[in-house]
């Protein structure tokens, strides 16, 4: 091993100075992600003002992040190496390196973002209610005189929720149609013809 390093020039001792620890931090990362340990925590450090990693304005994704700086330099440090033989102009290789290094924080953010995009929020929004086919569960009252039940099919699953109707009162079994949503929590509903 010691006889592998000290031939290394220079340049090469960098790279791999650089693309060993990154790549044990990136495995480490990697292993506390799967295990449910990753943080998404602010970082607070003092150098004589403070950097808070959280940038307050709601934004998901910042480019400038510990995950970023090593995905960058796991694909800078491997491309150099694995390209090395393939391009002899040393500046010539560390630009495609680090353009590699950029496309991988790209691919990564974007990973990130599809990812996000597939969670979903459990709240229920009564407005994808309004133009929607309900069944009256228990009689609507006439006239808003009192309340009754549907149930209707709502981001994906029926529920029962509460309805008021402004004509004549809708028996149970029978079907109506959302027109709007009183007071944030009732379905506005007529019966359909």
């Amino acid at each position: 091993m010691s006889d592998w390093w000290s031939v290394l020039s220079l340049f090469d001792k960098i790279i791999w100075l650089i693309t060993i620890p990154v790549t044990v931090i990136f495995i480490i990362e990697m292993i506390l992600t799967f295990a449910g340990m990753d943080s998404n925590s602010d970082l607070n450090a003092d150098f004589d003002g403070d950097l808070d990693s959280s940038s307050g304005d709601g934004a998901p994704f910042q480019l400038f992040t510990f995950r970023n700086f090593i995905n960058f330099f796991l694909g800078f440090g491997w491309s150099v190496i694995a390209l090395k033989s393939t391009i002899t102009n040393q500046l010539l290789l560390v630009a495609t390196a680090a353009a590699i290094g950029l496309v991988l924080v790209a691919i990564v953010m974007y990973l990130f973002f599809w990812l996000t995009g597939m969670a979903q929020d459990g709240s229920m929004d009564l407005r994808n209610a309004v133009r929607k086919t309900a069944e009256v569960y228990l009689t609507i009252p006439p006239r808003k005189t009192g309340i009754g039940k549907v149930h209707i099919r709502l981001q994906g699953n029926i529920r029962e929720l509460d309805a008021v109707t402004l004509g004549e009162s809708v028996k149970s079994g029978e079907f109506v149609t959302v027109t709007d949503i009183v007071d944030g929590r009732l379905l506005l509903v007529e019966k359909m013809n």
